[in-house]
């Protein structure tokens, strides 16, 4: 993909701190050492998975991000070619716990993520971030409904400020547009998994009493992790909305999941405001742009989400017809 990637606008490097110490960086072909934070997440899991099938090399850091001085000996007796940030902090079981644990989200959210950034940064070491894109909310230019021509784009900026992860998320992201000549931040939305892991957002909402119905940017990981190894061994760097072109309401969603899962699974809706008055943070609604990314990357393929939704579900049902599960009896 030399090609694809001379046309994509990469920023070279222009670091003042570079030296002739810096770790050599490999070129697409050879094989990558990975270095990655977030090992005992779920994103980071299925990273390690995907990057030893791909004949990589991965190594676990063990430091704590908000620990630059151990971050930064860890780099440099690892010496990888690429860092992968998987860690943050989202909250259990949901957001709502990051209103309650400010400092913590700080830490984790902001001055780890900072640290691993600008130490990679000193190094020229590309990093890739798997932040968030719900850090944004539909709006007068933005609205419901609007479909591709009105979503937003990677050069918008933060406009959620509902909850304090998404207000966290949001601040450091316009600090990390400083670091973009090294660093490549993925906006993950609403991520949907191959299986009911409890992070999935279909098994989180088909789980609830009652669900809101609202079209959505979502990221299905079978699709997009690998895109983003993709990314990094290519070193586009740079912001990504990282999810699947178009957007997917919550019913629609659940309709799939019924379709290939649990024929007789049923689900009620309410409101947005009967929503908030549950919650003690609003949710993040929005379609993001992802033409960007889909054309940084030609030569994969990233279905559009509709097609991405109903392929996981069904591959979901192979994956828990094999374990042998069953779904719960409604009123059970």
């Amino acid at each position: 993909n030399t090609s694809a990637s001379a046309s994509r606008s990469v920023t070279a490097y222009s670091n003042p701190l570079y030296s002739a110490t810096s770790h050599k960086m490999a070129t697409n072909g050879e094989k990558q050492k990975f270095l990655l934070y977030g090992k005992n997440g779920w994103i980071g899991g299925m990273l390690i998975e995907l990057i030893k099938a791909a004949g990589d090399e991965v190594v676990l850091g063990n430091a704590r991000l908000e620990n630059r001085e151990a971050v930064a000996a860890e780099i440099d007796a690892v010496k990888p070619t690429r860092v992968l940030n998987a860690a943050g902090v989202t909250g259990r079981p949901n957001v709502d716990w990051c209103e309650f644990n400010k400092q913590t989200v700080i830490r984790t959210n902001i001055i780890g993520c900072l640290n691993l950034a600008d130490l990679c940064w000193q190094r020229q070491l590309h990093c890739t971030l798997y932040a968030t894109g719900c850090i944004f909310e539909y709006d007068d230019a933005h609205p419901l409904g609007g479909g591709v021509s009105t979503a937003f784009t990677e050069e918008d900026r933060a406009n959620f400020t509902g909850s304090y992860y998404s207000l966290t998320k949001g601040f450091c992201e316009e600090m990390l547009r400083a670091y973009l000549d090294h660093l490549t931040v993925l906006r993950v939305r609403m991520p949907i998994s191959d299986d009911l892991s409890p992070r999935n957002f279909i098994t989180k909402i088909s789980k609830y009493e009652k669900v809101v119905n609202i079209p959505n940017s979502m990221t299905v990981l079978h699709d997009l992790l690998p895109a983003s190894l993709a990314l990094s061994k290519r070193k586009l760097s740079g912001i990504y909305n990282f999810c699947n072109p178009g957007a997917i309401s919550h019913n629609e969603c659940l309709e799939l999941y019924k379709k290939h899962v649990d024929p007789d699974y049923t689900w009620t809706n309410f409101t947005l405001e009967e929503q908030d008055k549950i919650l003690a943070a609003k949710r993040s609604n929005n379609e993001l742009d992802c033409s960007k990314l889909v054309n940084a990357l030609p030569d994969l393929e990233i279905p559009e989400i509709h097609v991405a939704v109903d392929r996981c579900c069904a591959r979901m049902k192979k994956n828990l017809d094999a374990q042998g599960w069953k779904p719960t009896p409604r009123g059970s």
